[in-house]
Parts: C-alpha cells; sequence; structure tokens
C-alpha cells in the first residue's frame, strides 16, 4: 500500500468501481470518505462511467419507476429494477428536466408551490434546490434548464422559466447552496406563450437549447446558446444548407459531437428527417 499511493489508490483504482461501492468505501474511515467525496474524484468517476458500454434508462410511469440496463443499445429486460423517489409523490407527478453524469432535474408539480430536486438514483441521494422562485405552475413547454461543471469544479444548475411573456433565467450553485440571477438576451420575444422549449443539451462546454414557435410564423425555430463558462446567453443561427425553416428540431450528442436532427414539411411527403451534423459552438459559428 505504501508503494501504490493513495493517488493511484483513488484515481486509478477504487475510480473505476460502480456507484453503489464506491459509497460502500466512504465507512473505511474519514480519510477515503473525504477521498471518495472530493470534485476531482467525482469528476474522474464519472468520466470513467460515461466511457462504459452499459448505460441506464429511467422512465416514470403512472405509479412506479422503472430503471433498464442498456447495453450496445439494447435493453435488457431481464435487469429491470424497480426505484422509489425519496419523496412521497407520485411519479406522474415528476417532470424530468434534465440529466447529466448521473444526476436527475426533476419538478414536483405540486397545487400549491412546484418543487426542484437534484436526484441520484443509483446511490438514493437527493437534494430539494427550490426556493419562492418556482411557487407559480411548471410549464412543460415553459420551463427548461440543464446542469454542467465549472472550472472549480462546482455544479451548477441552469434553470429557465418563461412566464407572462418574460424570461428569467438563474444559476444554481451546489457548492455555495444559492441562486444567482443571470442576464438573458434583450429584445428576444422567446418567453411569449407561442414559444416551446426544449430540453438542455450539454456539448463543448455549452447547453444548447431549441426555441420553436408553431403559431406565427409557422415553423420559426431558433438556437439558443448558453456558454458554461462566460455563463451568457447567444442565438446561433442553422447552417446555410437549410433552406425551410424546420417544423422540429432535437439535439443529441454523439461521440462527444452535437447533432441535430430535423423533421420538416415536404411537398410529397408529411414529414421527413435528417441529420446535421454539428459540433461545439466555435464551429457552428464558423458557418454562420
Amino acid at each position: 500500500m505504501e508503494r501504490i499511493g493513495y493517488d493511484m489508490m483513488f484515481e486509478e483504482i477504487l475510480s473505476r468501481l460502480p456507484a453503489k461501492v464506491v459509497c460502500q468505501f466512504k465507512c473505511v474511515c474519514k480519510q477515503w470518505c473525504y477521498e471518495l467525496s472530493t470534485p476531482k474524484f467525482v469528476l474522474i468517476h464519472t468520466r470513467r462511467l460515461s466511457n462504459l458500454l452499459q448505460k441506464k434508462l429511467l422512465s416514470l410511469n403512472q405509479h412506479t419507476i422503472v430503471v433498464d440496463d442498456k447495453v450496445s443499445g439494447n435493453l435488457e429486460v431481464d435487469t429491470r429494477k424497480i426505484v422509489t423517489f425519496p419523496y412521497n409523490v407520485q411519479p406522474s407527478r415528476l417532470i424530468i428536466i434534465g440529466s447529466f453524469n448521473g444526476l436527475i432535474l426533476l419538478c414536483i408539480r405540486r397545487t400549491d408551490a412546484n418543487e426542484l430536486v437534484l436526484w441520484n438514483p443509483t446511490v438514493r441521494r437527493f437534494k430539494l434546490i427550490s426556493d419562492d422562485y418556482f411557487s407559480h405552475y411548471f410549464g412543460r413547454h415553459d420551463d427548461t434548464g440543464g446542469m454542467y461543471v465549472d472550472e472549480h469544479n462546482d455544479l451548477k444548475v441552469l434553470h429557465i422559466n418563461c412566464f407572462s411573456g418574460a424570461v428569467t433565467a438563474r444559476v444554481y450553485s451546489r457548492h455555495n447552496d444559492s441562486w444567482t440571477n443571470l442576464s438573458f438576451l434583450k429584445g428576444c420575444l422567446f418567453g411569449s406563450s407561442f414559444y416551446s422549449w426544449s430540453h438542455g443539451i450539454y456539448s463543448g462546454k455549452t447547453i444548447y437549447f431549441t426555441v420553436s414557435n408553431y403559431w406565427f410564423p409557422p415553423g420559426e425555430c431558433n438556437i439558443v446558446a448558453f456558454d458554461v463558462v462566460s455563463e451568457s446567453f447567444s442565438i446561433l443561427r442553422f447552417p446555410e444548407r437549410i433552406q425551410v425553416n424546420p417544423c422540429q428540431v432535437h439535439f443529441i450528442t454523439i461521440s462527444n459531437n452535437l447533432h441535430g436532427i430535423l423533421v420538416r414539411y415536404s411537398d410529397e411527403q408529411c414529414s421527413q428527417s435528417s441529420t446535421l451534423g454539428a459540433a461545439p459552438k466555435d464551429e457552428y459559428n464558423s458557418r454562420e
């Protein structure tokens, strides 16, 4: 053990273990609990787990929360598990806003006020992060957000809300356990009820959103980018080869690159889909 050293043991050995096993090793002693809880170890551990072929798919049903193993693109039905939410609330009252490195950002819809929760279903840990800002009704197309880790290894939660025609953006710091107001784009009308926001997709130190207007003008779709370094917003245009406004756009990440799935109306058929190869923000700007 003296020749191996603690850095080798924690960063190269224990960081390759499943999350449940890591939590068990925290009970060895106070030093192990401290070392296994540092932001550096958490970052190394999540990066190693993200490269595994086995993934988890969490589904919210009417009365149950189901977790399936996904291996090489196929669901392993035999390994299906039922998990319980830490609060006494029906799964139908939960809305998933985003996910990041095994953490899930959830909104609990209540009649009097809504609550925002960070939840790790693997280790069954959670934290309530909402305050009086979330007292009004939650809208599926009006509330969105994303998560990221800043340069200080602090977990941040971005939450965007559209209410009464205005867009409010705030960032929660896990380290400070507090919210900070952000300046949103001036002069845009994305807070209108005509617009619908997508979930945020993290790629290249940027969180991307699509903001679509299905009313007037029909088919208008915009890309809103949030730079996690400067914590500022910007609007990106679609590549010039897209001749018409798409009806729907969904972002996904493949091999750490951002791609857009476009669905638009066609004269010959009801809809068609194409894949828009994209990447981090700098490549997007080079195509404008």
